[in-house]
């Protein structure tokens, strides 16, 4: 199963993001821009790892209650936060780990939805990557020289 393998390669990407993170001013960590998304930098990450607790916690019934925004002040306490995330996805690795193309039934939205583990953890994923560019972005635009947050780098 290759779960473990890949996801490796995402928190290697997410731990050059975070630390680039951590030399962005307070100020910029949480600067509120309406053109990206979410609003901040801070609000990015924490938005990608709501993404994680939702789909991944679901799948494996979790009723996990979203972090909110505001609970993150700074890339350091939102590093400590991916680590819970990891720890879900340990977690969905080992329930899943055989069982990869099975069906999950997950209720979203009053609807019931089918999807499979790889489809899911895929979806999280590239979920992931698409708010790192947005975070990079941002911080362009905030004055800062982005880093290299690609897998193969």
């Amino acid at each position: 199963m290759y779960f473990q393998y890949q996801y490796e390669f995402v928190k290697s990407s997410r731990k050059v993001l975070l630390e680039y993170c951590k030399t962005l001013s307070p100020k910029d960590f949480v600067t509120e821009n309406s053109t990206f998304g979410r609003g901040s930098i801070r609000n990015l990450l924490v938005h990608i790892g709501n993404t994680y607790e939702f789909w991944i916690g679901r799948s494996l019934d979790k009723n996990i209650k979203f972090t909110e925004y505001d609970s993150m002040e700074n890339a350091v306490e939102t590093e400590k936060f991916f680590t819970s995330i990891d720890s879900l996805i340990e977690e969905f690795i080992r329930v899943y780990f055989e069982k990869n193309m099975i069906d999950i039934e997950m209720n979203v939205s009053d609807k019931v939805i089918i999807v499979s583990p790889i489809k899911l953890f895929t979806h999280v994923i590239t979920h992931e990557f698409h708010h790192k560019g947005q975070i990079l972005s941002l911080s362009r635009h905030l004055g800062y020289v982005p880093v290299d947050t690609d897998v193969v780098r």
